[in-house]
């Protein structure tokens, strides 16, 4: 049996999968938030820990644990890093959870895990290449060569929504009115045009009216020019941006996530437009949507231990 956790910012989710993927059991609980840092990062352990538990008396095994997490664990020391659940910054979680659950536990970034999903029994299953893409209040990727997540040598391999958007216009280039300051501190992130708030306030600039993206979408379903504008240019710049990974990449298949990845019209706009600007005479790698959805992160953490290998069933 493999348990998955996915940590994420609002909720902790764990599943337990048997035999061919097939799913055991699935607990959620929110994730603790409180003010002091030190009481949040042993709220959520004992979170995590209470979950394991309770899935192992419900199912009578005992299994192997894998964590996603929205960060990393840092190769230079050890620590997490980059991570949104800022509680755990600075702690070896990996290292203190094992040992509170008395087993080695594999962690890696929810991107990561999300691609790692798709590539084992998801949509890009059997495939060589996969880069898997989170499209939702941040922009993330994680990259899977023959099964195996490719973290890199400072794991931050697939972090591509921290590198400028390629090919700007006069409006999207350092210093025109579409080019705004990520939290990362930079300029002109491809996070800051193609996460889901990022949709919401170039639309805003461009028209004038404040809207989430998804009601974009459903305007420019019913026809609205503004909207469909909207959703014209958020196509282009996804283009834009996944060429550059085919370029460096050249993946088999890229697999889009979170709450972008529902925009149907991507699946078809997105391949019309990247063949303009990838280095290639063609473009063959297919963009798909999730098999898994919402649950390709807590199965992928679950695959960090591939079937056969970890604790006996």
């Amino acid at each position: 049996m493999r348990i998955g956790v996915d940590l994420g910012g609002t909720k902790i989710e764990a599943i337990a999968l048997g035999r061919g993927g097939v799913e055991l059991v699935r607990k959620r609980r929110a994730t603790p938030r409180l003010s002091d840092a030190g009481a949040a990062y042993d709220a959520i352990m004992k979170a995590i820990g209470d979950m394991v538990a309770e899935i192992e008396r419900e199912t009578g095994q005992r299994g192997s644990v894998g964590i996603g997490i929205p960060g990393a664990i840092s190769p230079a020391t050890g620590l997490v890093k980059n991570a949104n659940t800022t509680s755990l910054i600075g702690h070896p979680f990996d290292k203190d959870l094992g040992k509170a659950l008395d087993r080695e536990v594999r962690l890696a970034n929810d991107a990561n895990c999300f691609a790692l999903s798709e590539a084992s029994d998801g949509a890009a299953q059997g495939l060589g290449v996969v880069f898997g893409v989170i499209l939702g209040t941040g922009v993330g990727g994680g990259v899977v060569v023959d099964g195996k997540v490719l973290a890199g040598r400072n794991a931050v391999a697939g972090e591509w929504g921290h590198n400028p958007l390629p090919w700007p216009d006069r409006d999207e280039a350092q210093g025109g009115r579409h080019c705004r300051r990520c939290y990362c501190g930079k300029d002109g992130c491809v996070e800051t045009f193609l996460s889901g708030p990022g949709m919401a306030e170039q639309h805003f600039l461009a028209a004038g009216e404040k809207l989430a993206a998804a009601a974009i979408a459903a305007r420019a379903a019913e026809g609205d020019p503004a909207a469909r504008a909207t959703l014209e240019r958020y196509a282009d710049r996804l283009a834009r941006a996944l060429a550059t990974v085919i370029n460096v990449l050249d993946p088999h298949a890229i697999v889009l996530g979170g709450g972008m990845s529902n925009l149907s019209y991507l699946y078809v706009a997105v391949p019309q437009r990247w063949g303009r600007y990838a280095f290639s005479d063609r473009v063959d790698t297919k963009l798909v949507p999730p098999r898994h959805g919402d649950s390709s992160g807590v199965r992928g953490a679950a695959w960090l231990w591939p079937e056969g290998e970890g604790l006996p069933r």
